[in-house]
């Protein structure tokens, strides 16, 4: 996951948003009938308004406990700048888990596809079901004693923006496809350092946006969250800017 051209460093409320956008996996936490605590790996997307989208088995002991006691905790990791593992940035959400049913289920299945679209090939088997994780408080750390607590409104994203952005987002995403191929692959070849044609934005929200290639994605953080789609398109100029800048340093045409 890469920002687009800001060094600054974020609060901690962009930072942890940061982290559970940029997510692949995370541990969950659930609380077994007997009240013993277990931990499990799931593969985690965020919704517009930031709630932890998962995709779960009837079948899975992590799926029986939160249908009997919907508590639970999840924990995003981000990358390791050195040997200290407590150095890693890490962020800590506590929420409720829910079935998501209703019309909304397939459009937040899409949004957890478009991060996980290698799960097509079990997607539609008959035992699984979207889960959702509304975070009402986490815990931030960005390094070693550097932790920050962050109740769940400071965390989840101006609803105003999310609805604005949700509205916008398939005139957003086929306007940059069909018209801006170019810069979406400069910013994915310079600013997220990966390979390949055929890139295309696959979501965007209002921290940052998703590109896809196959069963690759590769996410770019903006510097700050947008309200709009006019702030998409300026933050997507601006990352295209150091993209192109990048690639002239580096001999490219």
């Amino acid at each position: 996951m890469a920002r687009a051209s800001d060094n600054a460093v974020p609060p901690p409320e962009v930072a942890a948003r940061a982290l559970i956008r940029g997510a692949k996996e995370a541990m969950l936490a659930t609380v077994s009938a007997s009240g013993q605590p277990f931990a499990s790996l799931v593969t985690p997307a965020a919704a517009p308004d930031l709630a932890v989208l998962l995709w779960l088995s009837q079948l899975s002991g992590h799926t029986r406990h939160l249908m009997a006691d919907g508590r639970c905790s999840l924990l995003f990791v981000g990358a390791a700048a050195g040997p200290n593992p407590q150095k890693r940035p890490r962020v800590t959400v506590t929420g409720v888990a829910e079935r998501v049913e209703g019309e909304e289920a397939a459009s937040l299945k899409a949004r957890w596809l478009a991060r996980h679209p290698y799960a097509r090939l079990y997607a539609d088997l008959p035992d699984f079901r979207l889960w959702r994780v509304v975070p009402q408080e986490a815990l931030y750390v960005g390094g070693f004693a550097m932790a920050r607590r962050v109740p769940g409104s400071a965390l989840r994203p101006d609803a105003t923006a999310v609805a604005a952005l949700t509205a916008a987002e398939a005139e957003i995403l086929d306007h940059v496809n069909a018209e801006h191929a170019d810069a979406v692959a400069v910013i994915v070849r310079r600013l997220l350092g990966r390979a390949g044609r055929g890139w295309r934005m696959a979501a965007v929200d209002v921290d940052g946006c998703d590109f896809a290639r196959g069963n690759q994605v590769a996410r770019l953080a903006f510097p700050n969250p947008v309200q709009d789609a006019d702030g998409v398109r300026k933050a997507l100029i601006l990352a295209t800017r150091a993209a192109r800048e990048a690639a002239q340093n580096m001999g490219e045409s």
